[in-house]
């Protein structure tokens, strides 16, 4: 069971809002009006940890360790929501989002296979991090500078929990599981060829409600994610290089497999997926 160690972990590295945030070294003449909008639309992005909670325990009911430890992502997760919100009562009141911008984001996520969805999310840990820390070098007004360091860390922590799933998973069910991370992990780490940033706030997980099925398609600015990442923040090559290569050392040595570049990494789903039919085939017909 791993929810006690994750917990304790994450129980130590912990930071407080009211002590750890240097709120009195703001500087307003830091803080443009562009700026201020982003921080908005981050907060509101941050609050959809609560239908992904609500996903995952939908969708692992049969995993209560990874189920409690739910309690402790979603904790910190809106904690990310509330301190931005934080920031914006105190410096900005005017854009602290409505309940009704908050529960915008409030919507249900049709079921997915769980070692999938676990992978999605890691990847997504991945990227946060590295979207964040660019984040906090943007912003010149140190108190924001130094809440998205805060979020940057915290991100790192998770996927690292996640991962530890991961390796679970692999324990339990063999190839099985490297397909479904190897299979999410290529997609991820493709972001080059899908020609926009994946994540999964901007990912289609409602057929019914399409194409308003995204987070990021439910904000008061759709279109804020990639103008924030392509002439905001300037999340380029180099940062994204980061994100990939991430993925990719982690999934290495996940599978212990040289994974260097994305086509290793599909070579070897192919490898996984050829092994996993074998198998399949091998098995004895279910008696009825």
């Amino acid at each position: 069971m791993l929810y006690p160690e994750l917990y304790a972990q994450l129980e130590k590295a912990r930071w407080n809002m009211a002590s750890d945030i240097p709120w009195d070294a703001f500087d307003a003449s830091l803080l443009s009006d562009e700026q201020a909008q982003t921080i908005k639309m981050n907060a509101i992005t941050e609050w959809s940890a609560l239908p992904a909670t609500e996903m995952f325990l939908r969708d692992n009911r049969d995993d209560s360790d990874f189920s409690a430890f739910m309690s402790v992502w979603f904790y910190e997760e809106q904690k990310h929501a509330l301190v931005l919100m934080e920031y914006l009562r105190r410096f900005r009141p005017e854009l602290v989002p409505s309940e009704a911008e908050l529960h915008a984001v409030r919507f249900e996520f049709d079921p997915a296979p769980p070692l999938e969805t676990l992978m999605l999310h890691f990847c997504g840990e991945v990227r946060l991090t590295q979207w964040y820390r660019c984040a906090s070098e943007w912003h010149t007004e140190p108190v924001i500078s130094a809440i998205y360091r805060h979020l940057s860390q915290d991100e790192a922590r998770h996927g690292g929990c996640y991962l530890k799933y991961m390796k679970q998973a692999i324990a339990r069910h063999g190839d099985a599981a490297r397909l479904a991370f190897a299979k999410i992990g290529l997609l991820m780490a493709s972001s080059a060829r899908s020609g926009k940033p994946l994540h999964p706030t901007n990912l289609h997980v409602n057929a019914g409600l399409f194409p308003n099925d995204t987070v990021q398609s439910r904000l008061p600015d759709p279109d804020w994610l990639e103008s924030w990442l392509t002439s905001q923040i300037r999340f380029d090559a180099p940062w994204e290089a980061r994100v990939v290569g991430g993925i990719l050392r982690n999934l290495s040595n996940l599978f212990d497999e040289p994974l260097e570049t994305v086509q290793q990494l599909s070579r070897y789903r192919k490898v996984l997926a050829t092994r996993v039919k074998e198998t399949d085939a091998e098995l004895p017909a279910t008696v009825v």
